[in-house]
Order: C-alpha cells, then sequence, then structure tokens
C-alpha cells in the first residue's frame, strides 16, 4: 500500500464515521405520528431552518456529498493508477 491509498483509506473511514453518528443523531420523523399536534406554534416549530435538526440534516447532505464524490475519486486514482 503506497501513503495516497492510506490516507484515502483513513479519510475513507472518518467520512463513514461522520456520516454514521451525524445519522443517529438525528430525530425520527415518526415520533409524533400519534400526538395530536393540532395547531401549536411552538418555537421550534417557528424556527425549523435554525434548529439542531435542520443543522445536522443539512450536515448529511453535505457529508454524504463529499463521501460519495471521495470514493469516485479514490476508485478513479486506483483504476488509472
Amino acid at each position: 500500500m503506497t501513503v495516497v491509498e492510506i490516507v484515502f483509506g483513513v479519510i475513507l473511514l472518518i467520512f463513514s464515521v461522520a456520516i454514521t453518528v451525524i445519522v443517529l443523531l438525528q430525530e425520527g420523523h415518526q415520533q409524533q405520528l400519534g400526538a395530536i399536534t393540532g395547531g401549536a406554534d411552538t418555537f421550534l416549530s417557528k424556527n425549523k431552518a435554525r434548529s439542531v435538526d435542520s443543522f445536522l440534516a443539512r450536515w448529511t447532505k453535505v457529508i454524504a456529498i463529499g463521501f460519495f464524490l471521495l470514493v469516485i475519486g479514490v476508485n478513479a486514482y486506483m483504476y488509472f493508477k
């Protein structure tokens, strides 16, 4: 194994652990299925864009795209090597 392969492997490992942790930290959308919410306006419903769930959802997308591009890059590197 070359140094480049080891670096790519470590970066892929970091990305995979990060995406796993972020997905596990998110709340499930099925938690309030049985609750009658009615028309209650809560702080989180008004400020959804600023909530922790929104932050985690945004970072999930960013890390998933980065992971996808990194895997393609690693495969291209291995193919043309």
